[in-house]
């Protein structure tokens, strides 16, 4: 629905991957030249570059409490096809997953959700309560119990549909 802050981290791109559709108006951002090169998606990576983004959406999805819009591809053996190294700075001596092959989206992203897990933040990228929507965003409540991605939008709509419920 809107572009907030993004995700800390390498959670931007899982983020920005599952916004490329728009469910509301259908638009698809992998049907163009510009979305494909924004992820580096060669033309017949997009339906494998559709089938992660939608077992993403279910993930984040999950992280909010609420089940698949529909069915998806298993996320475990997407994320297999990505392997990460691990790597180690000489200086520091600190660690950190990187993606095996830096053009691959599964591995990308399998890099940031490794990220994610690792700093505490993965669990709170989740998408939007409202079925029309289910946008990803990154819940900053203090108690990370967001539902929507725009208090203003969704959970406005939302609210007021509750209220004319109660209302009826």
């Amino acid at each position: 629905m809107t572009d907030r802050a993004p995700a800390p981290g390498g959670l931007a791109l899982v983020q920005r991957l599952v916004n490329t559709l728009d469910l509301e108006s259908g638009a698809d951002a992998l049907d163009t030249a510009e979305g494909l090169r924004a992820f580096g998606i060669a033309p017949d990576g997009v339906a494998a570059a559709r089938e992660l983004r939608e077992a993403l959406r279910a993930a984040c999805l999950a992280h909010a409490g609420h089940g698949p819009h529909g069915p998806v591809a298993d996320l475990c053996q997407l994320l297999a096809a990505g392997p990460l190294l691990v790597t180690v700075d000489a200086a520091s001596g600190a660690a950190s997953l990187a993606p095996a092959d830096a053009s691959s989206l599964v591995a990308r992203v399998a890099s940031a959700i490794a990220e994610g897990l690792t700093a505490g933040t993965w669990g709170r990228l989740k998408a939007c309560e409202a079925p029309d929507c289910h946008w990803a965003y990154y819940d900053r409540s203090p108690a990370g119990r967001g539902r929507w991605c725009d208090m203003g939008v969704c959970g406005s709509r939302a609210k007021m549909r509750a209220y004319r419920l109660r209302r009826a």
